[in-house]
């Protein structure tokens, strides 16, 4: 089933199937909502988050391209590049079978696009939903000159506290810590949270599994070894007018940044993916 509807400013499209349904808004091609049918939603969403022209959702899935974080040279620039405030196109919506459903969404460069970053492009999402929430987002270079990016997944995923989650998978991994902007950083054992962590972890070779209160969730990259964790902790959380509550999610983002970042020659294609399986407690 899939219709189209608006929430606020923001026009989006719902589709379900026999086993999940997603929320999918036109601006940013922003995955909002992700749920198992008959189970609460994987990914979080602010209660405070903005549905509104040119303006990014607080969770769910923003993307964030052509840059990661702020512009390297101009400041002046959006922070996280222009994909999640830019309109995307519903390519199409292909039910395979009553439990596996696959959408595409597409970002072509365009007169304002240019006007930010002066290369021309063509961005594809494409989303495959079933019991596993899997995302393929797809750049290809239309520029006659190479292009350098830098791009992220930005998953908020839901959780009970913060205090009591867990990553596995990361143990023995070298981390660059945004919060003192350190790098060759070595992690011990599994990650917890004490408070405001911000990390880019690299040479990643297997999937991370994110322990909650009831459930595990499996986060899977591939096209990239480097894994961005983001919670931003009591203290920094209150700076954002559009977080609601900072212990109930932590970001594992899919990312080419630092040593992963890109460099894609003319007609070269590369494809960012992340797979989310959820295994719930007996």
């Amino acid at each position: 089933m899939q219709t189209i509807k608006q929430k606020d400013e923001l026009q989006y499209l719902e589709v379900s199937n026999r086993l999940s349904s997603i929320k999918i808004a036109f601006q940013g091609a922003h995955i909002f909502d992700f749920s198992l049918q008959g189970h609460k939603p994987l990914l979080f969403l602010s209660e405070r988050a903005h549905f509104k022209k040119g303006k990014a959702i607080r969770g769910g899935i923003p993307i964030c391209w052509p840059w990661f974080g702020s512009h390297p040279s101009n400041k002046n620039l959006p922070n996280h590049g222009f994909a999640r405030t830019s309109l995307w196109k519903h390519e199409k919506t292909e039910h395979i079978s009553k439990e596996k459903t696959k959408i595409i969404m597409s970002l072509k460069s365009s007169k304002e696009s240019l006007a930010l970053w002066p290369y021309a492009f063509e961005l594809r999402l494409e989303i495959m939903m079933s019991d596993i929430l899997e995302l393929s987002l797809k750049t290809k270079n239309n520029s006659e000159k190479a292009f350098s990016l830098s791009q992220a997944l930005h998953t908020y995923l839901q959780i009970e506290d913060i205090h009591t989650a867990k990553i596995e998978g990361l143990d023995q991994r070298p981390y660059y810590n945004k919060l003192d902007d350190s790098f060759n950083n070595i992690q011990e054992g599994t990650l917890s949270f004490s408070a405001e962590t911000d990390r880019i972890y690299q040479e990643l070779t297997k999937p991370l599994i994110l322990h909650d209160k009831n459930q595990d969730i499996e986060v899977e990259t591939v096209g990239s070894d480097t894994v961005v964790i983001w919670n931003p902790g009591q203290d920094f959380a209150k700076s954002f007018s559009d977080l609601h509550d900072y212990s109930t999610f932590v970001c594992i983002e899919s990312a080419n940044a630092l040593n992963s970042a890109l460099r894609l020659k003319k007609d070269e294609v590369h494809t960012l993916s992340s797979f989310f399986r959820v295994k719930l407690h007996s």
